[in-house]
């Protein structure tokens, strides 16, 4: 199934999804392309909030804004994820679930890459709207679409497991 159609259903469906994902077999390629990318399109997010913040702030140019973005999103980012990914799973080993490293990993890539749209939605609302209840209100939507799909994803990784 194409990508799209695979963050569409994961709207509707995330367990679903995400057991589909999982059945693939344990791909480090592809779990390591949905966080880059995942991390690449939250960047691009963010261009519409710095480009406002540097016109109503010129002090600090675009090009450092946007520097400084690119380092975070695709360099910083992707490590701390990898780590949250682990913790994750032995928060949930001791809960007594009994998935994998790569279930867990997916599970929070997949939630990241699924969420994208929202993301890409915010930095338009950021940047052209600016902070107010719209920007808040995309902000939240935002945060419980991504807890939603993260944590059913994650307890279906470590259901996974155990089929």
């Amino acid at each position: 199934m194409a990508v799209t159609r695979d963050i569409a259903a994961t709207w509707r469906a995330p367990r679903a999804t995400i057991r589909r994902l999982l059945q693939a077999g344990p791909r480090e390629d592809r779990a390591i392309v949905y966080l880059m990318v995942a991390c690449f399109l939250i960047f691009i997010a963010q261009w519409p909030r710095l480009a406002r913040e540097s016109f109503l702030h010129p002090e600090i140019p675009l090009e450092a804004r946007l520097g400084g973005a690119l380092m975070a999103w695709m360099f910083l980012m992707p490590l701390f994820f990898y780590g949250f990914a682990a913790f994750s799973h032995l928060l949930a080993r001791m809960l007594g679930g009994k998935g994998t490293w790569f279930g867990a990993r997916l599970a929070l890539f997949w939630a990241l890459l699924a969420v994208s749209p929202v993301w890409l939605l915010h930095g338009l609302v950021a940047g052209f709207i600016g902070g107010g209840m719209a920007l808040s209100l995309v902000a939240t939507v935002l945060a419980v679409a991504f807890l939603a799909i993260w944590l059913l994803s994650l307890a279906e990784a470590e259901a996974f497991g155990r089929a």
